[in-house]
């Protein structure tokens, strides 16, 4: 089950996306203007966000640049009568993952979020050990701020080689939101929205250096876990 929000001011759309997707079993949240959704729901706990681009106050390109920017995990779906190719550019360009025209089906809309969920992995089970994921061997030298693994050597940050080391020693090497905000200054991102930066960030390097998968898991409402095989020296 999905925690899905809607943000359209057509009532009647609004009324009836919501009963497509509760008849998915998703968890449903509906709201009038980015206004409304943006003062009455917890963001973290949301997996997908479904917007409309014209909307009162602040538009639907303007809302999914700021979610892209805070929160670098969330999925984001455009559903609009905007079609033009510069409105798609736009779209995709303020951080939308799919987006769709009116009017839609509801399998087409159904099956963009299935396909969207598989993608984020928000549908699947947290891993519980990182050789669930990957075998793939990591090695972090905290001395050198480097990273290696089989497709060679990524420099670190001084806070990314502390971010890891700090997962590499918590119990199953995972750290919750307020932990890693309460890192050493050196570590320490500015707010929840750097954080998802640096998570970014960081999870791309992972990969460079020879990471399958998912290498650093979102757990929702809480935290992190570093899902591959780290060793440090």
């Amino acid at each position: 089950m999905l925690k899905i929000v809607i943000v359209e001011d057509n009532a009647a759309l609004r009324e009836s996306l919501v009963d497509v997707l509760a008849a998915e079993d998703h968890h449903v949240a509906a709201f009038e203007s980015a206004e409304g959704f943006l003062a009455n729901c917890s963001i973290a706990s949301v997996d997908i966000l479904l917007l409309d681009l014209n909307l009162p106050g602040e538009d639907g390109v303007s809302l999914a640049r700021r979610m892209r920017a805070d929160w670098p995990d969330i999925g984001i779906i455009m559903l609009t009568a905007r079609g033009a190719p510069a409105d798609r550019s736009a779209g995709y360009e303020s951080g939308a993952d799919i987006y769709l025209t009116k009017p839609s089906s509801a399998p087409e809309l159904t099956a963009s979020i299935r396909a969207l969920a598989r993608r984020l992995n928000t549908d699947s089970r947290v891993p519980t050990s990182p050789a669930e994921v990957s075998e793939v061997p990591l090695v972090l030298n905290c001395k050198t701020m480097t990273l290696t693994g089989r497709d060679g050597m990524q420099a670190l940050t001084a806070s990314e080689t502390d971010l890891l080391q700090a997962f590499a020693k918590a119990p199953d090497n995972r750290l919750d939101v307020e932990s890693i905000l309460g890192l050493g200054p050196a570590s320490a991102p500015a707010s929840k929205a750097a954080l998802g930066v640096k998570i970014v960030r960081l999870r791309k390097k992972l990969i460079a250096a020879g990471a399958t998968g998912q290498p650093l898991n979102v757990i929702r409402t809480w935290g992190y876990q570093l899902s591959v095989p780290l060793t440090l020296i």
